[in-house]
């Protein structure tokens, strides 16, 4: 068993947020990284119940602050609902994912997640104006 170290950065490569992601397989579809990365990152929500939820997508009833987001009332999150959101975002060129510095294009890629393999999630920010 690994450990994949997974980095959340702005446009600009400034680092958001950083996590350690258990992989039992050396090969994962993009599809299950993300899943998985979701998975992890509700599970030690649901378990801590923290004030800040960091992660890769925003859940329903909260709100944006400057490290994560805060639900308006502590509750359970979802991790099915939170993958769709996720997975839904990656299509939608919410964010993207460089893994071992190549960018990944489709959910069904598969990506080597082997000793020293990196990813990152790039979150992109919609401009304004127009």
């Amino acid at each position: 068993m690994a450990y994949l170290t997974i980095q959340d950065e702005t446009a600009t490569g400034s680092i958001l947020n950083r996590l350690e992601l258990e992989i039992t397989q050396e090969t994962l579809t993009v599809r299950d990284l993300i899943a998985q990365r979701v998975q992890q990152e509700v599970a030690n929500y649901n378990v801590q119940q923290l004030d800040v939820y960091q992660g890769l997508v925003q859940p329903t009833d909260s709100e944006r602050i400057l490290n994560g987001f805060r639900l308006r009332k502590a509750k359970l999150i979802d991790a099915e609902e939170q993958v769709y959101k996720a997975l839904e975002g990656f299509q939608q060129n919410g964010y993207f994912i460089l893994v071992n510095d190549r960018q990944v294009e489709s959910l069904d890629e598969e990506v080597w997640l082997g000793a020293g393999a990196t990813a990152s999630f790039i979150k992109l920010t919609p401009l304004v104006g127009g």
